[in-house]
């Protein structure tokens, strides 16, 4: 028996660090920020690299790192890119034996732009046939998060896995295709959910609201429980994050690290507060897992060198005893 699999697309990904002190290329910051490059130029850059990502891998790699028993369940193009990232899963411990390839498909890859501290995400996606596997796996938790078009098919398996399997607990992260195409099934799936983890901005959307008209970050953690989410994380960057539930909603800063690359920081505080919560911790425990782990990934420029195992959460939220869940 699996202790979680992940639901989501394997990416590879290609990080590009562009030189901060380029003329080419600047910020616009009104109204909503932009990247901007002068048409027709050429960008210097300082580096590049491909890796592994997409939130399911990076979940699964997170949480094996902190002992659990993972899988992805995905489907990837019948490519290079499809080999590489079953290799670079098994790589880290995470099984690979519900990956099933669509030959008429590609894997999903992504350009990351790193540029001042901040990533601009290039993504390509099609659609795959996604298949569910034969005899269903067992497992105690399941992640679902980033899927592309022809999800419908892996959403009905879900439901209905879910509801045949009343024991399994359902942990959600709505992808970027689910929130732009897939927005029929989101009150479905909520209503299902043990753990709902959104960054704020997914979390205003998905209630058509926002938090300067709300007032807090608590009454947006209420608004989603409204829905049927019994427990609720909400990341907002270097504003660290909240959880609650019925009972309690918590805030924890952000640790002040220096910042190499912000890819994965989310998925990193899905792994280790999904860890911790399996685990048996509290929401605050899980809450101090999730805000560390995320800290010591973005000082790297992957999204995978900086995962911490249990020691390295306990090592590093040493160094910051002033920064603690407080009640909101």
């Amino acid at each position: 028996m699996y202790q979680l699999i992940a639901i989501g697309d394997p990416i590879i990904d290609t990080h590009v660090r562009i030189d901060d002190s380029s003329a080419e290329c600047r910020i616009i910051p009104h109204g909503n920020i932009k990247l901007c490059f002068d048409y027709g130029s050429k960008v210097p850059i300082i580096d590049s690299f491909q890796s592994l990502g997409g939130n399911a891998p990076n979940v699964c790699v997170g949480a094996t790192k902190l002992g659990l028993k993972t899988a992805v369940l995905s489907t990837v193009g019948k490519d290079v890119s499809g080999q590489i990232a079953i290799r670079e899963l098994a790589r880290y411990g995470v099984d690979t034996s519900l990956i099933t390839i669509d030959p008429t498909a590609k894997t999903r890859y992504s350009i990351v732009l790193n540029y001042l501290k901040e990533r601009t995400i290039l993504s390509y996606s099609n659609k795959k046939n996604y298949a569910w596997p034969t005899p269903a796996p067992e497992t105690e938790w399941i992640y679902y998060t980033g899927l592309g078009d022809g999800f419908e098919t892996m959403h009905k398996h879900l439901m209905k896995y879910l509801t045949l399997h009343p024991t399994v607990r359902l942990a959600f992260n709505p992808g970027s295709y689910l929130m732009k195409f897939g927005r029929s099934y989101l009150a479905e799936i909520i209503s299902r959910t043990d753990i709902l983890i959104v960054n704020l901005e997914e979390a205003e959307s998905l209630l058509n609201t926002k938090l300067a008209k709300e007032k807090s970050v608590r009454t947006i953690i209420h608004g989603l429980i409204s829905r049927g989410a019994k427990e609720v994380a909400v990341t907002d960057a270097e504003k660290g994050a909240w959880v609650g539930n019925d009972e309690e909603v918590l805030h924890l800063n952000s640790f002040p690290v220096t910042v190499v690359a912000k890819t994965g920081a989310g998925d990193a505080f899905s792994a280790a507060y999904l860890a911790a919560r399996f685990k048996g911790h509290d929401l605050k425990n899980a809450l101090i897992w999730g805000i560390t782990n995320s800290a010591s990934v973005i000082q790297h420029e992957d999204c995978h060198t900086g995962l911490l195992d249990e020691a390295g959460i306990k090592n590093l939220t040493k160094n910051f005893p002033n920064i603690k869940p407080l009640a909101v």
